[in-house]
């Protein structure tokens, strides 16, 4: 009897290229899928593994969602303690759940949140390398706050797309966007929407900061999105600063959280 099982995954990206498989590439997908593989017994059908994002090269994961189907039952808390033992250091399977089959990783989200950390100095904190995007000059968080409602809403993010994305259509909705400052030089961000183009987190990030420090106008990002250029963006900030925070599957758990953040 085929089992599916939804797994909510940890990973640091700093050692990963990125989350899809690629050849002669270290990767989240390669080392889950080895893993899963494993704790199968290597069964005679290779068992895939589904995620509900690609990451990129750097990115970090607090709740990648990944499912992957087993031929034989194996109860959940099974699964993660079997996975855990198998898995390097920098990944960890926080939560296993079994699902209808019915159910998909990526093409049943209704909504996933990112977190950003942007680490302002002039030099780069060797704590901070791998874990923040290094910003040389410091932006204004008034300035940022101001612009950053401007983003949300359903908007076409040609602009805010790199080079290299497969999606016909541009088009996604915001739902929140913030961005607050800590007293040690970060600057945060935080964005849920109903999904994210290839680098728009990051895209709308370089943006943000280059209107805290005074490089374009507060109210710049309107004129940007009806561009529908991505050379009018300009910058791409770091991948290490990067963090895939939450995938939603429920609406109200969405909603809840929305009112919570």
């Amino acid at each position: 009897m085929v089992t599916r099982y939804k797994i909510t995954l940890a990973y640091d990206g700093t050692n990963f290229a990125g989350f899809q498989r690629q050849p002669h590439q270290r990767t989240v997908e390669q080392v889950l899928t080895k893993a899963v593989n494993k704790m199968a017994k290597d069964p005679v059908e290779p068992v895939v593994v589904y995620g509900a994002g690609r990451t990129d090269a750097g990115v970090h994961a607090f709740g990648q969602v990944v499912h992957f189907d087993l031929p034989t039952a194996i109860n959940a808390e099974g699964v993660r303690r079997g996975l855990n033992s198998l898995l390097p250091v920098d990944m960890l399977v926080k939560k296993v759940e079994c699902v209808p089959l019915d159910f998909h990783a990526r093409y049943d989200t209704v909504g996933k949140r990112y977190w950003y950390r942007a680490y302002q100095n002039e030099f780069v904190d060797p704590f901070k390398r791998n874990y923040t995007g290094h910003f040389k000059f410091t932006a204004d968080i008034e300035r940022i706050q101001q612009a950053i409602p401007a983003l949300v809403g359903k908007h076409d993010f040609t602009t805010f797309v790199a080079s290299g994305s497969q999606a016909h259509d541009h088009v996604r909705e915001i739902y929140s966007a913030k961005a607050w400052a800590l007293d040690d030089g970060e600057i945060q961000f935080e964005f849920c929407g109903s999904g994210f183009l290839y680098n728009q987190v990051r895209i709308m990030v370089a943006v943000l900061m280059e209107i805290g420090q005074g490089r374009r106008e507060v109210n710049c990002i309107p004129a940007l999105i009806a561009a529908k250029n991505r050379a009018q963006a300009r910058g791409t900030a770091p991948a290490s600063g990067l963090y895939m925070k939450k995938v939603y599957y429920d609406r109200a758990e969405l909603q809840s959280d929305l009112k919570t953040y």
